[in-house]
């Protein structure tokens, strides 16, 4: 079904050729209108009266919404043409914003799956928080949640407990929290139940480790979080107790977080392909250091991921460098085809320069506040939202720059990472010099004038490539792209890509790197004692530098764009030693050697030399030496004869 554009100037304070656009993007347009959300409601309907019509209007989506739902109509898309690209200091005609808003017309129709989701129930079992001087404030809560709510304060220095039977009422010391909406778990020390019988309340006696569950924590005690980023942990809710209306806000947030929610499944994960330990050697700790909640949590080898923690703000998935990790809500092959998309439509309307800003819905919000305030973006200047900002990694900046984007400028919004942000910048612009920069801004006028600014530009590829497959097949193919063939890029410590060093003097080909290298870069000759390497597999891991027992192994950060990166090359050889019995090649001969020298005729059980002998044998002639050397181990008294019928014949004859 093809879409159709609905088309409005907004009161004439934008410039749209209908006819134009629909030449450029290939999709049916309507004729411009002026007030589609006001003077034109009529025309607005049977618009909207059209199969897989979309809006090109944001701001009045709601209008939109409901209109649709009073004649029955379908739900629309909506596309922000006006802010994006309309209001701009640059778009004096509709010719010259065309090729802008012809990607965006693009990019809107890409289909995007739904995020998973998982049910999360809230019954509303809300546990208070109070603290030194802040328990006063918590019973304040609590009277006013007691008939939403299931609430039980824990007090920690009131004297005597309130007389409320609206609410249960504990005074202990918490000890620890886990958990998010509709799962806490707590533990208490000191726990004492209130005893309102009798004529004076009093608390019981105090026990430690009391154990309980609730759907919702409210923190008014004042000090430090229960969990790391707060912020982020679902059905927590801390506000400071010194601050009124920042104790109402709590309150009535607390208060809606009563039902069953969908909890979004950001992150998808594939344990196989973890390379965070083997064998008790630990590897890869990317994700587990920058984890913000703490969501993720070492599981054998691979690593576990807590979906009820997890923020989704995606750094693990731009760091991870074998993909056993990655973003799913929206996943990152749609972002890529997001990306590409842009670039390739805006090139087909020669569109010259391109540039891609990329933000969230922070910095969608501040390209609002610009468009309708001051001069809006550069018609070369092509916005991209993103879900979770740190999902925008190298190897998106690369596939950027690989389709024809000659810059890629980053807006972090609060939420965003900043130093994970920043490492994958410096690791794209080593890749490719000058792809990316951030911006460090605030103010929409800022933005403006930083994006009107005059600056050299990296030059966009002669042939615009679109590579895909994972991140890391992205980003050699993109690379190769933008550099000269057969370069090596030097890289930034702890880059995912690089080579293995092995000093050959230490090496013992013991080979314990490679039974341990989960991604198969080291591997060895069934034939010959060889160590070989293929440098495009590793991922700088860490694990076979852990494991060495000679220490022999370093790392080279880089990326090698050499076509030797895909071949498997030898790192370090030996001449193999032959069977003294058979003639059969095993074994390191150096390594045979040294240990005939440190052990024939100096311990006791090479004392002779036939014992000493078998160290240079072959495992079969070993084997078989044993058995036949005089007190051999496998020997033992002569078996006793089968007995037969004859023998039971033989006796009863006998008898």
């Amino acid at each position: 079904m093809v879409k159709h554009l609905i088309l409005c100037d907004c009161s004439g304070s934008q410039p749209l050729d209908s006819a134009a656009l629909s030449a450029a993007c290939g999709l049916t347009c309507s004729k411009v209108h002026s007030s589609l959300c006001a003077a034109q409601t009529e025309a607005a309907a049977t618009a909207l009266a059209q199969p897989d019509a979309i809006i090109c209007c944001t701001q009045e989506s709601r209008f939109f919404t409901e209109l649709a739902g009073e004649i029955g109509a379908d739900l629309p898309l909506f596309l922000d043409l006006r802010d994006r690209a309309g209001w701009s200091r640059e778009a004096v005609s509709a010719a010259a914003v065309l090729p802008k808003m012809s990607a965006l017309v693009a990019e809107a129709q890409q289909a995007v799956a739904p995020a998973k989701t998982l049910d999360v129930t809230s019954e509303g079992l809300c546990l208070i928080l109070g603290g030194e001087g802040c328990d006063g404030v918590a019973l304040e809560a609590a009277e006013k949640l007691q008939e939403i709510l299931g609430v039980t304060v824990l007090l920690r220095a009131t004297e005597a407990p309130p007389l409320s039977r609206g609410f249960d009422t504990l005074h202990g010391r918490l000890r620890s929290a886990r958990g998010a909406l509709g799962g806490f778990e707590v533990t208490v020390d000191a726990l004492q139940p209130a005893v309102l019988t009798g004529r004076n309340p009093s608390w019981g006696a105090p026990q430690d480790g009391g154990r309980s569950h609730c759907d919702i924590i409210l923190d008014l005690s004042g000090g430090l979080p229960l969990f790391p980023a707060p912020e982020k942990r679902e059905g927590y809710l801390r506000a400071d107790p010194k601050s009124p209306s920042a104790v109402a806000d709590a309150i009535l947030a607390a208060s809606q977080l009563v039902g069953t929610f969908e909890k979004p499944l950001y992150i998808k994960a594939e344990p196989l392909l973890c390379a965070h330990s083997r064998a008790s050697k630990q590897g890869c700790s990317r994700c587990l250091d920058i984890c913000p909640t703490g969501a993720i949590s070492p599981n054998g080898d691979a690593v576990t991921i807590d979906p009820m923690i997890c923020a989704g703000c995606g750094a693990c998935a731009s760091l991870c460098p074998s993909s056993a990790i990655t973003y799913d809500a929206p996943s990152g092959e749609s972002l890529i085809r997001r990306i590409q998309t842009l670039a390739r439509a805006y090139l087909q309307a020669r569109g010259i320069t391109p540039r891609l800003l990329v933000v969230d819905a922070h910095g969608g919000e501040m390209i609002r506040l610009a468009a309708r305030f001051y001069d809006g973006l550069p018609a070369t200047v092509i916005p991209l939202e993103v879900e979770a900002f740190n999902t925008f990694g190298h190897a998106e900046v690369l596939a950027a720059r690989a389709a024809g984007f000659c810059e890629v400028a980053l807006l972090p919004g609060p939420r965003a990472d900043l130093a994970v942000t920043e490492a994958e910048v410096a690791l794209a612009n080593a890749i490719a010099a000058g792809s990316v920069r951030i911006l460090h801004l605030n103010d929409p006028e800022a933005l403006s004038a930083d994006l009107y600014a005059a600056r050299p530009l990296a030059p966009a590829p002669a042939v615009p490539q679109r590579p895909m497959g994972k991140r890391r097949q992205i980003t050699r193919q993109a690379a190769l792209t933008l550099n000269a063939p057969d370069v090596k890029l030097p890289l930034p410590d702890g880059a995912p890509y690089g080579a293995v060093l092995v000093d050959t003097e230490a090496c013992t080909l013991c080979l314990s790197c490679v039974s341990l290298c989960p991604s198969g870069a080291l591997g060895d000759n069934p034939d010959l004692p060889q160590l070989r390497f293929q440098e495009d597999a590793c991922l700088q891991c860490g694990l076979c530098a852990n494991v060495c027992p000679e220490q022999a192994i370093t790392y080279a950060p880089r990326l090698n764009l050499a076509s030797e990166a895909l071949d498997q090359v030898v790192l370090h050889e030996e001449e193999p030693f032959a069977c003294i019995d058979c003639g059969a090649l095993f074994g390191v001969k150096s390594t045979v050697e040294k240990i005939t020298e440190k052990l024939a005729g100096k311990h006791s059980m090479f004392a002779n030399p036939e014992a000493a002998r078998m160290i240079q044998m072959c495992d079969d002639c070993r084997v078989n030496a044993q058995f036949h050397q005089q007190n051999s181990p496998f020997a033992g008294a002569e078996r006793p004869r089968v007995r037969t019928t004859e023998d039971y014949l033989s006796k009863r004859r006998d008898h």
